[in-house]
């Protein structure tokens, strides 16, 4: 951060130790273009002044808001869909096998934004009755950004939102539109569940994720900070769990944790998934007993 003045990097630093992501220079200009509109409303022209601002002793909130600023919160349905046809044809496939015999599936959306992957994966669950008819399907979506995760609880999408990866049957089919705007039916909303969370911070241990969706997350961290991102992502995971990165991000070099299946960098398995495939069911039966 050599180029930036004093006050960029107050910010700067401000959205690293609370959630994390590291902002490159190359990036500086998101902070002036998000903090646009706190600008207007604390009555202020610049960074400068911002700064000065969050030196105060009450400025938590003032804080809070400029952090929430700053996160890109950039999502829509089916974003980059042929990863879900993969998901559909492969993954889903792979641990409707795996868990036939308990016919339950945990599945993570991490930096879920406003919802939309989410309510995606439900409807790829329900575009299948015959395959998952008897099948518990849960989805937790979880965000940093406070502001997002209240939006993907309300659920209320507009039309601009609804039209950004849906095709119109499947728009009409799985979304009911109301004065406020669209929202899923409520076959979809009793798979999904959302809240806040850091994914930084350590998963309660119940119920280990049997699919982990981390995109376009890990971009925007450290070396050191993804270290810790891709071991709570490991540590989440059932042993024979699968994870799905962004269409820019790997685990090639970046981990030992996890390695990509042949073929497409995005999708991931856990180092030990090969001595887990032999054995499937064993880590649901780890879990029962330990709970």
């Amino acid at each position: 951060m050599t180029g930036f003045s004093a006050s960029h990097r107050i910010i700067a630093d401000l959205l690293r130790a609370r959630t994390g992501q590291q902002l490159t220079e190359g990036r500086r200009w998101r902070i002036d273009t998000a903090l646009a509109g706190i600008f207007r409303e604390r009555g202020i022209s610049n960074v400068d002044q911002l700064a000065c601002l969050l030196a105060e002793p009450d400025a938590d909130g003032l804080a809070n808001e400029v952090v929430e600023a700053l996160l890109n919160n950039e999502t829509y349905f089916f974003r980059d869909r042929p990863m879900f046809e993969l998901l559909s044809s492969r993954v889903l496939h792979d641990l409707a096998r795996r868990r036939e015999a308990s016919r339950r599936l945990r599945i993570w959306s991490a930096g879920c934004s406003t919802g939309q992957e989410a309510y995606t994966l439900a409807i790829l669950f329900a575009q299948e009755p015959e395959r998952w008819r008897g099948w518990t399907v849960e989805i937790v979506g979880t965000d940093i950004s406070g502001r997002a995760v209240r939006a993907a609880q309300r659920a209320c999408y507009s039309q601009f939102e609804i039209q950004r990866g849906l095709s119109v049957g499947q728009m009409i089919t799985w979304f009911e539109e109301t004065r406020q705007g669209w929202v899923p039916v409520e076959q979809l909303r009793n798979m999904v569940r959302f809240e806040r969370r850091n994914l930084l911070d350590p998963f309660e241990r119940n119920r280990p994720f049997d699919l982990a969706l981390c995109r376009n997350v890990l971009l925007y961290f450290d070396g050191a900070t993804r270290d810790r991102a891709f071991a709570r992502l490991d540590d989440a995971l059932a042993e024979d769990g699968w994870l799905m990165l962004g269409a820019g991000e790997t685990v090639v070099g970046r981990t030992g944790m996890f390695e990509p299946v042949e073929g497409n960098q995005g999708l991931c398995r856990r180092k030990n998934a090969s001595a887990a495939s032999a054995r499937p069911g064993l880590r649901e039966r780890s879990a029962r007993k330990s709970g």
